[in-house]
């Protein structure tokens, strides 16, 4: 028997030890000491995700690392993480986590995703370049457009809103007679006035085109919204996949692999310049529809992607038109 072979089978909690403490080496080089375990070849991005939903988390941060490639590592964020490195960009993943890599450090460089325009607009405004977004909310012009075109007819479109959130349709209003539309915005002026103003729009309008405002549209609002619209053979547009899957017939969105091709082309910007461009819905999107409400109102409806492709080239012309 060799001598190590002795000192292995006689001491096996001496052999245990010794794998633990270099096991514990590891981890100390790993956590204590970032700079020591990173790659010089590669450049550092945190990732503050959503708490409430970690697989989402965990799927986007996959999505990411797949679109930046190689030349990234991505890392999660830690609280106090800005204290110790405040000039890595950091992603963040919706409002919550926004936040709070926000109030930890006004100067570290964000990039915002599953955000909305309403509520990232303002930072990016003031940040001079250091905090960027892909949104995720479907701009409405292009909701407008999906509704013109399930609904050829159509030349009236009705719009839900608190005073607070009427501005949500200021920009869009004008851009609707380019379409063949007139729009109106009917203002809730107190919850137990919503669906009495429901009705005067749905005797409006063609559609309903629903922005993303939690005032009008929400879990305790949504199933009378679309039961009234419903009986009195209106659709809703909008305003997320969520609420066609309750009922709307259909919205457009962004999906995640879009996104993060988008946040991709973003950071590499951002490392060539220091600078985020303002805030922007990517051009690619998908449509989801709900046939099964479209059947019970009679509305022929092609294929989806035939739908998608006629939005697509109708914004294309409206881009156009706006460019002459």
């Amino acid at each position: 028997m060799k001598p190590d072979e002795q000192i292995t089978r006689s001491s096996p909690d001496g052999a245990f030890a010794t794998k633990a403490w270099f096991c514990l080496l590891l981890l100390v080089f790993a956590f204590v000491s970032p700079a020591a375990a990173q790659d010089p070849g590669r450049t550092v991005i945190y990732v503050a995700g959503t708490e409430a939903n970690l697989a989402l988390t965990q799927h986007v941060t996959t999505l990411l690392s797949d679109a930046l490639g190689d030349a990234f590592e991505l890392r999660p964020f830690q609280s106090g993480q800005t204290s110790q490195d405040s000039d890595s960009l950091t992603i963040t993943l919706g409002p919550e986590a926004f936040t709070r890599v926000r109030q930890e450090s006004r100067s570290v460089p964000i990039l915002a995703l599953l955000v909305e325009s309403t509520f990232i607009e303002g930072y990016a405004n003031r940040s001079e370049g250091r905090v960027g977004a892909v949104l995720y909310n479907p701009p409405l012009l292009r909701q407008a457009v999906a509704g013109k075109v399930i609904l050829p007819h159509a030349s009236r479109v009705a719009m839900l809103a608190t005073p607070e959130s009427a501005e949500l349709y200021e920009s869009l209003t004008p851009q609707l007679p380019q379409l063949g539309l007139e729009g109106r915005v009917f203002v809730v002026g107190h919850t137990d006035d919503l669906i009495p103003t429901l009705i005067r729009a749905l005797e409006y309008g063609d559609f309903l085109l629903a922005a993303s405002d939690s005032n009008i549209y929400n879990p305790r609002t949504i199933k009378h919204i679309l039961l009234t619209t419903y009986r009195r053979s209106r659709i809703v547009i909008g305003p997320s996949q969520a609420y066609v899957r309750a009922g709307a017939l259909a919205s457009t969105y962004t999906p995640l692999q879009d996104m993060a091709e988008a946040a991709a082309e973003l950071v590499t910007g951002f490392q060539k310049t220091g600078r985020f461009p303002p805030p922007y819905y990517p051009d690619t999107f998908q449509l989801e529809i709900n046939r099964q409400v479209a059947r019970s109102l009679n509305i022929p409806l092609p294929s989806r992607e035939e739908i998608r492709a006629t939005i697509e080239a109708r914004l294309a012309g409206q881009g156009e038109s706006n460019n002459e």
